[in-house]
């Protein structure tokens, strides 16, 4: 196992020393491919040794601008040192209890965190009794699981348990998990879903983002094929993810919100990728405000360690015990981390997302006007996206797979998503001097192409 001194701190910017992949990397590369998974995607042979905030450094000493943040995982940053802190705390004390059988201070201490800031209308202050004996009441309940998927899984059966219905409508494009229940609410890429059938029954999928969809939704679907009086929830991203980083048109998140009170449907939004501070607000839906009726989140909750939580309106979340579970989500050390996550996003990070993103936005609204091959980009904080195009203007897959490849080469990392979009969603320590690094090294990788 290769030994790094973790106490010299990394550079600032890229710093490539050996050709790509070195030759560490490719040993390793090559002892992967015996013993794991095909099924894993690696778009580069970029083999990680450690990290530290924005930056990365690979096992033959190469060093890495990240604008992906472990796919918006690390939200603080790599190693961030008071999560880093939390976590040797917390570890050195209980590593593991099971919270769904036993109780904790970290699981309590968090849900009440995330139950106090989730969207959803505030409930009446009980009246007071006496001296000192007003209590809080939340405006959420909390279940913890270890990712976006199981969080996704988890909100079904709720939805079901509580409507007593069973058919939910989804969205093309959509990325909510790949384990049975979220892979059928998934409309990202067949790639996920061919082979695994039958998938789970009753969920409908329509286009994402548009008023023309929610047309289609009431005036063919509810008066032919779905009756909403059977449909349990309509589960939508505040912003799609891996379906490019698509900003839904003005209103369509209101409506949807109006369609389900109007037919007692429940409001799931999945902010596991544009939540926990990604877009500049702790939750994307908040920049609608529109209060959905349950929320799932993972990925930056914990920077890094493996959660993720079901945050839904109390009224909601009455399920019995045992009728929903779980042995690793909600462990003490991944709580503790989030807890440091959650108060270094309030303390700063958040602001930071959305000064950055307005940086980086410009940027790559400059570099569409020089090279047609970019879209204008779209997004929130810092999740933003750009297409490739063709000359004809249509989308290029090719083109983004190999800026993708040459970005790599000069020490960016970056990542595809939708037909043809290149996704910037790096931590959210990341500074000026950076996303300025980041823009320069688009420009010259764009640049080469086109010569």
């Amino acid at each position: 196992m290769l030994s790094i001194p973790i106490d010299i701190a990394l550079p600032r910017s890229p710093h490539i020393v050996t050709s790509l992949p070195g030759p560490r990397a490719k040993a390793i590369v090559e002892r992967d491919r015996a013993v794991t998974s095909p099924s894993y995607t690696r778009d580069y042979p970029l083999v990680v040794a450690r990290g530290e905030g924005s930056m990365v450094e690979d096992v033959d000493g190469n060093v890495f601008l990240d604008m992906t943040a472990g796919i918006a995982v690390t939200a603080t940053g790599h190693a961030h040192p008071e999560v880093v802190q939390a976590i040797q705390e917390q570890a050195a004390m209980l590593l593991h209890m099971s919270g769904t059988d036993f109780y904790y201070e970290p699981m309590v201490e968090l849900a009440e965190k995330l139950a106090i800031r989730a969207p959803f209308p505030p409930l009446p202050s009980p009246p007071l009794q006496g001296e000192g004996s007003r209590k809080t009441l939340f405006p959420a309940r909390v279940f913890f699981s270890n990712s976006g998927t199981e969080s996704n899984e988890g909100a079904i059966k709720l939805a079901r348990y509580y409507t007593g219905r069973s058919l939910i409508v989804a969205f093309l494009g959509a990325f909510h998990g790949r384990t049975y229940g979220a892979m059928s609410l998934t409309g990202s890429k067949t790639v996920q879903r061919a082979n695994f059938g039958p998938l789970l029954p009753g969920v409908t999928h329509i286009p994402y983002g548009t008023h023309a969809s929610l047309d289609y939704l009431e005036k063919q679907l509810f008066t032919t094929m779905l009756p909403p009086q059977e449909i349990a929830a309509i589960i939508v991203e505040a912003i799609q993810g891996e379906g490019g980083y698509i900003v839904p048109e003005d209103g369509f998140l209101e409506r949807i919100r109006e369609i389900c009170d109007r037919h007692n449907i429940l409001m799931i939004v999945d902010e596991v990728q544009s939540g926990m501070g990604r877009t500049g607000r702790l939750f994307a839906i908040e920049h609608w405000g529109v209060m959905p009726d349950i929320i799932t989140t993972a990925k930056g909750i914990a920077s890094g360690l493996p959660l993720g939580a079901i945050l839904a309106r109390p009224e909601i979340m009455t399920w019995q015990p045992g009728s929903h579970a779980t042995t690793f989500g909600g462990n003490p050390v991944a709580c503790a981390a989030a807890i440091a996550t959650l108060r270094l996003l309030e303390s700063g990070l958040m602001a930071n997302a959305t000064q950055m993103g307005e940086l980086l936005q410009a940027g790559l609204h400059r570099l569409s006007q020089q090279f047609p091959q970019i879209s204008l980009p779209r997004g929130k904080g810092l999740m933003v996206a750009v297409d490739l195009l063709d000359d004809e203007g249509k989308f290029n897959p090719q083109l983004r797979d190999r800026i993708l490849q040459e970005a790599f080469l000069r020490g960016l990392l970056l990542l595809g998503c939708g037909k043809a979009a290149i996704r910037f969603c790096p931590p959210l320590v990341i500074d000026s001097h950076q996303i300025q690094t980041a823009l320069q090294i688009l420009f010259e990788v764009l640049a080469e192409i086109q010569s």
